[in-house]
């Protein structure tokens, strides 16, 4: 069975956890992070370095880094369905993943850090109208892809979507203005509706 170390109201834990709903493998969950500490202990540091979550250990098989967890366990449980077996799918999906990760993601943490982490009397107006337009920029490209297809990789939920639809929940749930977006509306639509997304996305996400 797996296991996964990391809190479940972490959003790079919520990626791995939607990953293992959507292919149906069992799992271990060990709390680690935030109220529950333990990350930066010798034990934990020994199987991720960084100290941060999640980990993940399939039969010896130790990785972290949220959204390589997600691909590895796409291509080895969901080899033709969340892991393409299309080349140009696979490799949309591929390049989507990254782009949540160097893009989306830093220009929304900041909106996040501020709207969740910091008390309301010390938060920081401007630091908050900068990343809501970064991220608001960021979406308006994922809207544009998505107006070409239903899914991030084509016209199949795949490894994609996941990332990308966990930063998509924190978006629609921050009280901020948010420009018009049909597409991306529609894909986040259709996204509540799975299983994993509505198991284990939950907020706040901390």
């Amino acid at each position: 069975m797996l296991k996964i170390w990391g809190r479940s109201n972490s959003i790079n834990v919520m990626k791995v956890l939607w990953c293992c709903e959507e292919l149906g493998l069992p799992f271990e969950r060990v709390d680690v992070g935030g109220a529950f500490g333990f990350k930066n202990e010798p034990d934990y540091t020994r199987l991720n370095p960084n100290g941060r979550v999640p980990t993940l250990d399939d039969n010896g098989m130790i990785l972290w880094e949220s959204n390589v967890i997600v691909r590895y366990l796409s291509h080895r449980y969901g080899h033709g369905t969340l892991f393409p077996k299309d080349e140009r799918s696979r490799w949309d999906a591929e390049r989507w993943m990254d782009w949540q990760q160097t893009t989306l993601g830093p220009a929304m943490f900041p909106l996040f850090w501020q709207l969740v982490r910091t008390p309301a009397e010390k938060r920081d107006a401007a630091a908050i109208e900068a990343s809501r337009k970064a991220t608001a920029d960021a979406m308006a490209i994922l809207d544009a892809h998505l107006a070409r297809q239903p899914y991030v990789a084509g016209g199949a939920f795949s490894m994609g979507d996941i990332p990308l639809g966990c930063n998509a929940y924190r978006w629609f749930n921050f009280a901020v203005e948010r420009p018009a977006a049909p597409y991306l509306e529609a894909w986040h639509a259709g996204l509540k509706t799975r299983p994993g997304y509505r198991k284990f996305l939950t907020l706040p996400m901390t």
